[in-house]
């Protein structure tokens, strides 16, 4: 790093060479962005978009995940710009390592939760703030649908009543007609190459023809089952109703521990759509938040029946929805969890905390969670011969405690 401070002292001599000091400055940011780049290059921003009809509680359910606090009040567009936070992942695990390890600094897993305005009906075709809401869920690798499953007067129900059914049909519509508009013009773009007996258009185009039939029909292209040859071509669309999907029913306090027959109703209708619900009190959920003292808020959730805050699981679930794993580096300095996704192998997985690990990956020493914490300690571990030495091929499991070797 001594040339970059060499080469940022150069830059604040006497321009007696204008072209060579604006080429040290190039030269300058450059090297500056590598090395800001290069570390946690392959991690790529994962969100997850909160989204519903305006005052079904999406911005105080993204207060109680995030601890921000974004704008709510009783009128529709309250919130204009998404409202972003960066959300730690609640593990156990992490915690257990950290009172084995007694590390300086401990680095839970996140996950970016997005809060988008609400939407009304003719949202695809610009009412309210429609393209603006279709663009920042597009941006969004999966979407927590907001659903109001509760009864109150006092707050206004954008259509004047409620019915969590209507409400997700409303907001499925709009989606689908806009992906029926993407569809149609990558048909419209590829025909003439079908013409022409364009073997790769064909299996396109069939593709696009069945995402057409599923859209009209009024399902969610997530419901199209794709063999596998297809799914890049499935992915490259970037259709909105292919977005993974977690419906949360929004409930009265009463009814956070069983639901009530508006959470039934959602679950009877999202069987058949690969989907999944959960059901979380955002009242009361703000309430919990409020609560500091450890031992106070474990006595209000012991009155509600329930083991954890409601956002927890959902923190867990938006994370599990977009298909993501965590393994752990334990040492004196930091306890960290590492998000990957499932599947990864070793260099890819090392390749998370920088690309020169993947790179000049050599091996890795894998310690399974379980034997870890039963055992007590890394040195345990070894002398009980339960650490293992993995190369390229392995895949990392869940939970892994990892070190990498690595020369570049």
């Amino acid at each position: 790093m001594g040339g970059l401070v060499s080469l940022t002292k150069l830059c604040f001599l006497p321009p007696d060479n204008l072209f060579v000091l604006k080429t040290l400055k190039t030269f300058e940011s450059r090297i500056i962005s590598y090395f800001r780049g290069s570390l946690n290059a392959s991690i790529m921003a994962l969100k997850c978009g909160i989204v519903g009809l305006p005052n079904v509680g999406k911005s105080t359910l993204f207060n109680c995940l995030s601890n921000a606090k974004a704008q709510s009040a009783n009128f529709p567009f309250c919130t204009i710009e998404p409202n972003v936070g960066v959300i730690n992942v609640p593990d156990e695990r992490l915690n257990k390592l950290s009172e084995l390890v007694n590390p300086q600094k401990v680095q839970a897993a996140t996950v970016e939760i997005v809060d988008i305005a609400g939407l009304v009906k003719g949202a695809s075709q610009g009412e309210g703030l429609g393209n603006q809401f279709l663009g920042n869920i597009r941006e969004c690798h999966a979407i927590l649908h907001v659903l109001r499953c509760f009864d109150d007067d006092n707050i206004v129900h954008v259509d004047g009543s409620v019915d969590p059914i209507r409400d997700k049909e409303v907001i499925d519509y709009e989606l689908q007609i806009k992906d029926l508009e993407t569809v149609d013009k990558a048909i419209e773009k590829i025909q003439r190459q079908v013409k022409i007996g364009d073997k790769e258009a064909a299996k396109e185009y069939e593709l696009l023809k069945t995402y057409k039939e599923t859209l009209e029909a009024g399902k969610a292209a997530r419901t199209v089952q794709l063999e596998e040859k297809n799914r890049e071509i499935g992915e490259n669309l970037f259709l909105l109703t292919n977005k993974p999907i977690l419906y949360v029913c929004n409930v009265d306090e009463g009814s956070v521990q069983n639901g009530n027959k508006h959470v039934e109703c959602v679950k009877e209708m999202v069987a058949a759509e690969n989907a999944e619900v959960i059901v979380v009190g955002a009242g009361i959920e703000s309430e919990i938040t409020e609560l500091t003292d450890p031992d106070e808020r474990e006595m209000f959730l012991g009155e509600l029946g329930l083991e954890e805050p409601g956002v927890n699981r959902l923190i867990r679930q938006a994370y599990s929805l977009l298909d993501l794993r965590t393994y752990f580096t334990a040492g004196e300095k930091e306890v960290r969890a590492w998000t990957i996704h499932a599947g990864d192998t070793a260099p890819q997985a090392a390749g998370v905390i920088h690309t020169d690990f993947e790179k000049g990956f050599i091996r890795a020493e894998v310690i399974a969670y379980n034997d870890y914490v039963s055992l007590g300690s890394e040195n345990a571990v070894k002398e009980a011969g339960k650490l293992k030495v993995e190369g390229k091929e392995y895949e990392v499991q869940d939970g892994d405690v990892m070190h990498f070797r690595f020369n570049v």
